[in-house]
């Protein structure tokens, strides 16, 4: 046997297949030299495949799923998963059932939101004039300044945008000085976008509905929710692979440190 599941033992045939594939499919000249070191690593990773694929089987069977077709992974999915749980996710309608099961709660974790972003600074109606003389600056009038459009009153100067800010709407503030000159200015609130109307995106939806028009249908997942979907599923698979299943001698993990082929060669 390669292992045991359950309790289970899972018999050396099927190892012995799947190697016999590999060898006589189209990849079969970039797998290890036969004996080598490699190549038992590699026994030992087709090893963790095969056990993962049984496990999952037995699971969707006592959860009562029916087997579950699909796409391969891209290549960021198969990553996030590991090249063990990818390649059984690939190879087995079972696991990617148990996927969907065991995923559909998955919540995003709050440290990868990020922080919503600040809000938009108020706009202003601003006409502004700057005066190289001081009696000429106090003596301007509104019709004096040159309109600015909306604009925040940060992108002002700042000893004007502080005056500004000081001063009633509709109202000249200034003159004040810095190193340009003399400013004067006034400002008023800029009007803000229109509630939606009887006529707006929420009515024409509730006609559409009333019609017989396109339904409203739940939205795909984004790519945080799937990552997140991803990760529970790692963190499933590692709490039952360590409850539920048993290695044997010669076919441990690959990266387990006290098999003697887990060496690197540089």
């Amino acid at each position: 046997m390669i292992g045991l599941v359950d309790g289970q033992a899972v018999p050396h045939d099927v190892l012995d297949t799947r190697l016999r594939d590999l060898r006589q499919g189209p990849l079969h000249a970039a797998l290890p030299v036969p004996g080598s070191s490699e190549e038992r690593q590699m026994a030992r990773w087709v090893t963790q495949v095969i056990l993962t694929e049984v496990l999952c089987e037995r699971e969707a069977l006592s959860r009562g799923l029916a087997p579950l077709e699909g796409p391969p992974l891209d290549r960021l999915a198969a990553v996030e998963l590991g090249s063990i749980n990818a390649a059984a996710y690939n190879g087995s309608p079972w696991v990617r059932a148990v996927h969907q099961a065991v995923t559909a709660s998955a919540e995003v974790p709050s440290a990868w939101s990020s922080a919503p972003p600040p809000p938009a600074p108020a706009l202003h109606r601003v006409r502004h004039a700057l005066f190289a003389d001081l009696a000429e600056a106090a003596a301007a009038t509104p019709a004096d300044l040159e309109p600015l459009g909306a604009i925040p009153l940060g992108s002002l100067p700042s000893a004007i945008a502080q005056a500004v800010r000081g001063t009633p709407y509709g109202t000249l503030a200034g003159p004040v000085r810095d190193a340009l000159g003399w400013h004067v200015a006034l400002a008023e609130p800029a009007p803000t976008a229109p509630e939606p109307t009887a006529l707006g995106p929420a009515a024409s939806k509730s006609t559409a509905l009333e019609s017989g028009g396109p339904q409203s249908t739940a939205p795909e997942p984004t790519a945080l929710v799937t990552a997140a979907r991803r990760r529970a599923f790692v963190q499933w698979l590692d709490v039952q692979r360590a409850t539920r299943v048993r290695l044997v001698h010669g076919l441990e993990h690959p990266g387990d440190p006290r098999q003697p082929d887990n060496h690197h060669k540089h």
